[in-house]
């Protein structure tokens, strides 16, 4: 007998967020979510994404023991933005029986029904910064601190109950040259002498602070026609604001600004975070903190490439060559032998096309899934 209770206490909410960190922590590739972020994630009071979303959280329980989670996300501004009647489903794991994932969608399905809604799609967060896509490749090898670990099981539960594919991420892990390519170089050089540019690249945090709530604005401008993206509110670019700000390393802070003064284009990687996130199993306390916060500074052979945009009247100019070109030689400096990418949307070919500089192997990719009801 399958039960499935909507979280009602602090001690279950403490269950679902720290469920993903003990579920995985045996499994070498899986790096948890930090939880005490996952729990402040879920509180109203902390996140601003509840001015326009609408959430519910379930555990299933199976003989008393706990043995699964879902969130379920009505994102009304996305619904109105795109004209659709979707919920979302997102932080969703379970053990290897189907009665249990069964279940759990179902608790997702109904409140759907009832709120007038015809599909659900996932897994897909509150906004374009939170985790989405379901692991389908790429299951043997490490993941990111920002992307979703899963069973490959989980692929035949989804397709037992009706769900498709709607788009795919990808995911690539790019080696980084041992000497500087000139094409890029060169490249660089003209674009910023033709379009009047000024790359930026700050020595300290004091100077990146004017720049991050511009970055998380051009966001805004850049990926408002990517899958399922809405526009993140003032209230937002400051929580994340807050949450990079910590994360920051300069060397890989890269800006390009016009001849008026204005930011057209940015790059912002940090170098990896599995190794101190993975030894503390998601969890701050009591060394979490120290070992998290030294992560960016420390010396790794990985670079997470997090995020790049370029507002949409400089695409296809040679901005990303001018960033990534940049990026590239910061790594070099430093001996990185690999960056690996977040998600990319599979139909994102004017990224994609940047890493034909590269010897690369694109080597994971995420699913969202959709049904309708």
């Amino acid at each position: 007998m399958i039960e499935v209770r909507e979280l009602a206490s602090k001690k279950e909410r403490r269950i679902f967020a720290s469920f993903n960190a003990e579920m995985y922590k045996d499994v070498e590739q899986a790096i948890p979510d930090i939880v005490s972020d996952e729990y402040n994630n879920f509180n109203p009071r902390k996140n601003p994404a509840y001015e326009y979303c609408r959430v519910k959280q379930f555990l299933a329980y199976k003989d008393g023991k706990c043995v699964g989670r879902i969130a379920a996300i009505i994102n009304d501004a996305a619904n109105s933005k795109w004209e659709t009647k979707r919920i979302r489903f997102s932080r969703v794991d379970f053990i290897d029986d189907y009665e249990v994932s069964k279940a759990l969608f179902k608790a997702v399905e109904d409140w759907a029904r009832a709120e007038g809604l015809t599909q659900i799609h996932g897994p897909i967060g509150f906004c374009d910064l939170d985790q989405e896509g379901m692991l389908v490749e790429g299951f043997d090898i490490e993941g990111m601190f920002i992307t979703i670990y899963n069973y490959p099981y989980y692929i035949k539960h989804m397709e037992k109950l009706g769900f498709i594919k709607d788009i795919d991420w990808v995911e690539y892990l790019i080696k980084m040259p041992e000497e500087p390519n000139k094409k890029l170089n060169d490249l660089s050089k003209l674009v910023l002498k033709r379009y009047k540019l000024d790359l930026i690249e700050p020595k300290s945090r004091r100077e990146i602070k004017p720049y991050l709530p511009k970055i998380f604005e051009l966001l805004n401008i850049a990926y408002k026609d990517l899958y399922g993206t809405v526009e993140l509110s003032q209230a937002q670019i400051m929580k994340y604001y807050h949450q990079f700000i910590l994360l920051v390393n300069v060397e890989y802070v890269k800006l390009v600004m016009d001849e008026e003064g204005e930011l057209v284009g940015f790059a912002l990687a940090v170098p990896s975070m599995n190794r101190p996130v993975k030894k503390s199993n998601g969890r701050l306390f009591p060394f979490g903190w120290y070992r998290i916060l030294r992560a960016p500074f420390a010396k790794t052979e990985v670079l997470d490439l997090y995020l790049i945009g370029v507002v949409q009247r400089m695409q296809n100019k040679g901005l990303t060559a001018i960033l990534m070109h940049s990026m590239t030689e910061s790594a070099r400096k430093n001996k990185v032998k690999y960056a690996e990418t977040g998600p990319e949307l599979e139909t994102n070919v004017q990224v994609q096309a940047l890493w034909k500089h590269y010897e690369t192997k694109q080597h994971k990719r995420r699913r969202c899934w959709i049904k309708d009801i």
